[in-house]
Formats: structure tokens, sequence, C-alpha cells
């Protein structure tokens, strides 16, 4: 005799149920989920190659090889004679622009104009005479009492004379105008190229002194005294200790668990129980091997995703190369936003 359904349906919810309860206290008793997540890698710190913009020769370097500096503190110095002379050439270009600017602008003197004055009625004099000379020697000339070759000249002197008066009454009129708008314009723009070839040497003879981008560790002192700097030689390398940032990696099965702005901690070896306070600030997108420099209980074959942790290194404890372990919490950890001062407070 076959069970009843209505038998062997409460059998069955219960056998779900147990079967749940079983799986959830498998999970959670025996294997509960763990409070943070492990994470290995080593510490990277950035770099600066520090490069003079213009070539010349290096006249002092102020720091050895780890040396703290602070950042705007002058490290090196190229001879700036050379730059200092083009800053007085170009002052002077652009002081000569200036003065010829504002001649234009005030226009012609009183006295220029008179003497344009002055031009003129001599001409309208000189044409006047001319006049009368040319009509006594036409006059003598009709009646053969000169030859015809005194009435020519005077006619040619009358025409010059002419010529003479516009002349003057055009240069009188430009006089009392004043100087072209377009001229003006021109000068202007002059001025203005001559400041900027000014402002670009002033510039240059700034960037004879390499100045600390950051605060940092002159980490190699690549070139010396007397040595020809130029942009594509660097002079110091700078290390940039704060903040630092962790290269760990995340296994594909975790990756789920961490996303950029979680608080994490940074442990050391170096450093018993101290803990460096970070957070996480790149998660790369593309899947990777294991590096075998990195120390970790999984496989080395298994594919990883490279994270940066960022940490605040005030003391310079954490160096370059330094194996880590990075603690992410599970719990309470969502991600912020960090912002660029955190480790400058």
């Amino acid at each position: 005799m076959k069970p009843s359904p209505r038998k062997i349906l409460p059998l069955l919810v219960v056998v779900v149920l147990l079967a749940g309860a079983t799986a959830w206290w498998w999970r959670h008793v025996q294997h509960p989920a763990p409070a943070a997540l492990m994470l290995y890698g080593n510490i990277d710190i950035r770099t600066v190659d520090m490069a003079f913009n213009d070539a010349g020769r290096i006249q002092r370097i102020g720091f050895e090889e780890g040396s703290t500096v602070r950042k705007g503190q002058v490290l090196a110095q190229i001879d700036p004679l050379r730059f200092q002379d083009a800053v007085d050439q170009a002052a002077g270009v652009l002081a000569a622009a200036q003065q010829q600017l504002a001649a234009l602008v005030a226009g012609n003197r009183p006295q220029q104009i008179a003497e344009a004055r002055a031009t003129a009625a001599s001409a309208t004099a000189t044409l006047r005479n001319a006049q009368i000379t040319y009509d006594r020697q036409r006059t003598l000339a009709a009646a053969h009492l000169l030859p015809q070759q005194s009435a020519d000249n005077a006619l040619q002197a009358l025409k010059n004379a002419r010529a003479g008066l516009d002349s003057a009454q055009q240069a009188l009129s430009l006089a009392v105008q004043g100087p072209r708008q377009e001229d003006i314009a021109a000068a202007r723009a002059q001025v203005k190229a001559d400041a900027a070839a000014l402002a670009l040497a002033r510039r240059q003879l700034h960037d004879t002194t390499l100045r600390a981008p950051a605060d940092g560790v002159i980490q190699t002192r690549i070139l010396e005294v007397g040595d020809m700097a130029g942009p594509a030689t660097p002079a110091l390398t700078l290390a940039l200790n704060n903040p630092v940032w962790a290269r760990a990696y995340v296994p594909e099965t975790e990756l789920g668990r961490i996303v950029p702005g979680m608080r994490a901690d940074i442990l050391s070896d170096s450093f018993p129980g101290q803990r460096f306070k970070g957070w996480i600030g790149f998660v790369s997108p593309t899947a990777e091997f294991t590096p075998k420099s990195v120390q970790t209980t999984d496989l080395r074959t298994e594919l990883v995703y490279r994270v940066r942790v960022y940490a605040c290194n005030p003391q310079g404890r954490l160096r370059l190369g330094m194996p880590v372990t990075v603690q992410v919490p599970l719990h309470d950890n969502a991600p912020r936003a960090i912002p660029a001062h955190v480790c400058q407070d």
C-alpha cells in the first residue's frame, strides 16, 4: 500500500528544514566567515627623477644620498650667469618697445606741428615767387627780349614749387592727425611679445635652481658639481615616502570582498605589533599570475589581481621592497573617499 501524499509532504518539509539548518550550522559555526582578508605583498615607494629644464653646468648640489628634504627646498643649481644676461637683454628690448608705444600714443609734439606749418608757409611763399618769376619770363620771351629757354626754366621752377607746397601740406595734415591706429596696435602687440619674452627669460633663470616637488629622501645623487646637466639627464632621484603603498595580490575568489576606499592595516615583521593605517586605492581590472617574489599560502599558479594599498608613513619606517601583510577588515568597512592631504595633517 503506497503512502498518501498528505503524509509525504510534511516529511519533505522537515527534511528541507533539517538540511538548511545543517548547512547554516556548518557554515557559521564550524566554518564562520573570516573577520578580515589577509593579503601579502611588498612596499613600493614613488620616485621622481629630477632634471633641470635647461642645459647648464652644475654649480651646487646641497644634499647627499639619504638626506631628508622638504617640499620647495633648493636641491641643486646650475650656473645662472647666461640666464641673467638673457633677462637683462629682454628687459632692455621691452623698455625700448614701451617707449616707442608711448611716443605713438602721445602723438606729435606741438613743436613738430608748428614746424610742419612753417614748412607749408615757406612752400606757399616759394610758389608765389615762382609764379611771379614765370609770368615775367614768359612776357619777356614773348617780346623776344629773353630766350625761350629762360621762360621754360621758370615754368619748371613753378611746377617744382607747386609740388613742394603739396608735399608740405600733406606733411602738415599727417602731423595734425598723428599716428595711425594700426601703428599703435602693432606697437602694443610688440610690447606684449617683448613682455612674454622677458617672462620666459625670468622663468628660465628661476629654473636654474632645482627644487624638491614634495617631502622625501634623496635616493640617488646621479650628477656632481661640474657635470653638464640637461632636461634628459636627471641630477637626483627623490623617494616620496609619504604616503607609500603596498603592492599586494588578492585571489580571484576573494575579489568581490574588497573595493577601493576600504580601510586596511599594513603589518611588517620589522615592527611587531604595530599597525600602519591605510586604505585600498586601486584594484587591477586584469588578472595575472602571482609573482614569485610574493610569499602566500596559496598556490603560485593561482590567478590573482594586483591591489595597491596606500599607507601613511610619517616616520619613514616602511621602506622600499619591505615584505608586508595587508589586513582588510570585512565587517563595518564601507568604502570612503580619501582626501589627498590625508597623510599631511
